[in-house]
């Protein structure tokens, strides 16, 4: 029996399964997988790095399409922060984004922040709000203290 496109996506899971097939759709250009991660709502959000708000799953689609015409989206998530109740789960993260320049592959960073709900579906990304990052960002400013008294 041949598995669907939703079972190979992983997305009977938690948020963590769907945040791993995302990225693995991304890394592979795979729209439908990539699609699949997203809720059936309205008021789905997705901003882009430097991009505006972009609202709904066709305008979702067609912007991440014209992304995967240029080729697959190498990015990893990284220093994942997760807030997690019963039926949403916010993760923050570093996306590690590799880059083609003339001198060759190099890293970029981008924060991210990918919202989550439980819906009638499974768990299910609701948002993802990506902003560029600098390599200072790669550090981390807590409220919790580096030295324990």
């Amino acid at each position: 029996m041949r598995k669907s496109k939703l079972q190979a996506a992983n997305l009977e899971g938690n948020a963590d399964d769907v945040e791993a097939a995302f990225y693995d759709a991304l890394q592979n250009a795979d729209i439908e997988k990539l699609m699949a991660c997203w809720a059936d709502e309205d008021d789905i959000v997705c901003i882009h790095p430097g991009g505006p708000r972009v609202v709904g799953a066709v305008a979702i689609r067609a912007t991440f399409e014209a992304m995967f015409a240029n080729g697959s989206i190498r990015a990893w998530p990284q220093q994942v922060r997760k807030t997690v109740s019963v039926a949403s789960a916010v993760h923050n993260l570093l996306e590690k984004v590799e880059v083609l320049t003339p001198e060759g592959p190099r890293h970029a960073w981008v924060i991210a922040t990918n919202v989550y709900h439980r819906t009638a579906q499974g768990w299910r990304l609701v948002a993802h709000h990506a902003s560029p990052g600098t390599a200072s960002e790669i550090q981390e400013v807590s409220g919790t203290p580096s030295v324990l008294h």
